[in-house]
């Protein structure tokens, strides 16, 4: 089975499990109350804040968040997304919500569907990278997808992360090496570098502007989500994951945004 099938065959099994938590209706509701919140602040900065009216795509959309963020600022949205129950999963919401936005089952890597000069913006989120075999092939489409003088947004964990493996206040150990990219394991991820990152963004002529390194907004950034950890926190304790004194984890950067131009 080619690694994309074993890909879209895994998300379509967790959308309608552990993945369920991202489509709550307390979820939801949240991003209502406030687009913005979907964003880090930084990243949030770097968007241009009048969409109004402009065509806004999504690869790879997973949970949705930012597309259903950006049509609430008033922008005409399409959602890509390699695994079709992810984009049916969505497009429930949307239409319970009476939102209207376009929904694709699509490969980021493609964007067969998705018509050239088409988009004045383009955003992928965190946990796209990763699951990207051709970098390349990736921004060449999304530099085809963009009208001229459109622009590109990249959030997603910085690449520095990756090597280490990491646990709150505890030394941080060593997994594997900055330049071992993957593929690894039975359902196949990469770990790229910042320069394999800005590399494929610079052969498909894309312009880079701005790049952000930034930190967790908070120390539940920290927090192992699949355990019962949280519960046992009190929110000081949560807080002093950030100081990287405490959590020498947090003396590098986690999160990575690049602002490029066609």
């Amino acid at each position: 089975m080619r690694s994309m099938d074993i890909i879209k065959d895994s998300w379509n099994e967790w959308s309608d499990t552990w993945y369920l938590k991202y489509r709550t209706e307390e979820a939801i509701a949240k991003i209502i109350a406030s687009p913005a919140s979907v964003f880090h602040p930084t990243t949030y900065a770097m968007i241009n804040p009048d969409l109004a009216g402009k065509r806004v795509l999504v690869p790879s959309s997973g949970d949705n968040h930012a597309v259903f963020a950006f049509h609430l600022m008033g922008a005409k949205v399409t959602s890509c997304d390699i695994a079709e129950k992810q984009v049916e999963n969505a497009s429930i919401i949307a239409k319970k919500q009476g939102w209207d936005i376009e929904f694709l089952c699509e490969d980021t890597m493609q964007l067969s569907q998705v018509k050239s000069d088409e988009y004045d913006f383009v955003y992928t989120s965190n946990g796209v990278h990763v699951w990207i075999n051709d970098l390349v092939s990736m921004y060449s489409n999304i530099h085809r997808v963009l009208k001229n003088s459109g622009t590109y947004l990249m959030y997603d964990i910085h690449p520095f992360m990756r090597p280490f493996g990491i646990k709150a206040k505890e030394a941080m150990t060593i997994q594997n090496s900055y330049d071992q990219t993957g593929p690894f394991g039975d359902v196949p991820t990469f770990k790229w570098r910042v320069q394999d990152i800005m590399n494929a963004m610079i052969a498909s002529n894309l312009n880079i502007k701005h790049i952000e390194e930034m930190y967790a907004e908070n120390g539940w950034f920290w927090v192992d989500e699949s355990t019962d950890e949280g519960e046992l926190l009190t929110e000081e304790e949560v807080a002093s994951y950030t100081n990287w004194r405490i959590n020498p984890s947090a003396a590098i950067p986690q999160w990575l945004s690049i602002k490029a131009v066609k």
